[in-house]
């Protein structure tokens, strides 16, 4: 268990956007954790309930986030990646998110974890699959958030998230069942990405 002292610390009351960036971000000695997600996965939502404020747009339009946008909580910044797989956004469009999440996964000393959010709701999904599978590349540690649980019935949660951890190749621990309009799993997520910020 963290502190409660430091997990105010980890997520203050108050955040501060550093910037939207559509190119290189800027380096930072203050370590990252990262969000990522298709479009339409609850990413922003799930941003939100963690931190404890409403620092990302969330939008009944998927495909909002077409920049890498940071946060600043102090004690590390928070980057929100776009949304991939949105069917209704160019192919071009597409690919330069592909590039841009890419150039930022692959030179980021800093990043202590990437939380991968994952459909329950859905069978497992090939852009999910070609995600992690980078990350894995990277050697970047994952936790997968299975949103959007409070659809699936309670007797179904627990298999359904099991079977989401097998198919992508995650430890069944690695992937908490996740609900930000039911509160289910968030003080999970934020223990892990409070252990993932641990010294050694």
């Amino acid at each position: 268990m963290i502190p409660r002292a430091e997990m105010k610390r980890l997520f203050p009351a108050r955040a501060t956007f550093v910037g939207a960036f559509s190119g290189p971000v800027p380096q930072s000695p203050l370590p990252e954790v990262v969000f990522a997600g298709r479009s339409n996965v609850g990413k922003s939502s799930a941003i939100n309930v963690i931190v404890g404020q409403a620092i990302a747009r969330t939008s009944s339009t998927p495909g909002r986030t077409q920049s890498i946008n940071v946060f600043d909580l102090g004690a590390l910044r928070l980057v929100d990646l776009p949304g991939y797989g949105y069917a209704k956004v160019g192919k071009s469009m597409r690919e330069d998110w592909k590039r841009l999440i890419g150039a930022y996964l692959s030179d980021r000393p800093q990043l202590k974890l990437v939380v991968a959010l994952i459909d329950a709701r859905r069978d497992p999904q090939d852009l999910d699959k070609v995600l992690l599978e980078q990350l894995g590349r990277l050697g970047h540690p994952v936790l997968g958030l299975a949103t959007k649980v409070d659809d699936l019935p309670k007797a179904k949660r627990e298999s359904t998230v099991a079977a989401l951890a097998a198919a992508h190749g995650l430890p069944s621990d690695a992937v908490i069942p996740f609900s930000a309009t039911e509160n289910i799993g968030v003080e999970e997520a934020r223990e892990a990405i409070a252990w993932s910020l641990s010294p050694g």
